[in-house]
């Protein structure tokens, strides 16, 4: 089943076009990777898909619903989630108290939604961190956390900025396990990410933008073959090594 749709998208900020005509899927059950250089496009992407901005042109469709032109809180009770590449914790608040705000979409009843918070805090390895005061936690936790406030909304389909950057090894092979665990439990993913050993170990399908347009699409080899994607972005030793 064909889950996020992009048909023919496209962005335009005053005279400078930041999305230009992008079209793919991302089917039920997948993760799939979107790569390419700083500023073509990506997170204006995930913009668009979960209501922060509208597309210029072209459609969005998400579980067989058009959803471009829809207000964010409307998206994300459809089952789309996403998290930002800054991470943005309410830092005065605690760890629970966080992940609460997410529960509370699917509940409204105090209790329920406390399970809610407590089970997802457990999913993403933060058990016994739920009185800790969020602004305290170290960059992995904050990023943990900001998974956590997205799993929170009980999505079908979760967008990943970044999850991985700023970390370190150890830190990066803890967070692929938890987005494998996280694909496990039955949620679809569409990441962005920089870390290509990350994308091309964790990915089914890679998109690549240049200059806002659609260069490639294919398995994680196929991408590391192209000849177009290693002269666009990646480097023939970054693609060899990964």
């Amino acid at each position: 089943m064909i889950l996020l749709e992009y048909r023919g998208v496209a962005k335009d900020y005053g005279g400078l076009r930041a999305i230009d005509d992008v079209s793919f899927r991302v089917e039920e059950g997948e993760i799939v990777g979107l790569i390419g250089p700083n500023g073509a496009g990506k997170t204006t992407l995930f913009e668009l898909a979960s209501g922060f901005q509208r597309p210029t042109r072209g459609e969005i469709w998400f579980a067989g619903k058009r959803i471009d032109g829809l207000g964010t809180p409307v998206i994300c009770a459809m089952g789309l989630a996403r998290t930002f590449q800054v991470v943005r914790p309410f830092g005065e608040m605690t760890v629970l108290e966080n992940v609460l705000v997410g529960a509370f979409l699917r509940s409204r009843h105090a209790h329920a939604a406390r399970t809610r918070a407590a089970s997802v805090l457990k999913d993403v390895q933060m058990t016994g961190r739920d009185a800790q005061i969020a602004r305290t936690l170290t960059l992995a936790g904050r990023k943990r956390l900001e998974v956590a406030k997205a799993l929170a909304t009980a999505p079908r389909l979760l967008l990943l900025d970044e999850v991985m950057a700023g970390l370190t090894r150890v830190e990066t092979a803890e967070i692929m396990a938890m987005v494998r665990d996280v694909r496990q439990s039955g949620i679809t993913i569409l990441m962005v990410e920089h870390n290509m050993h990350a994308v091309m170990a964790l990915s089914d399908r890679v998109v690549v933008l240049h200059h806002g347009r659609k260069i490639c699409e294919g398995t994680p080899a196929e991408v590391g073959a192209n000849s177009g994607v290693v002269e666009a972005y990646l480097g023939e030793r970054e693609i060899r090594d990964a």
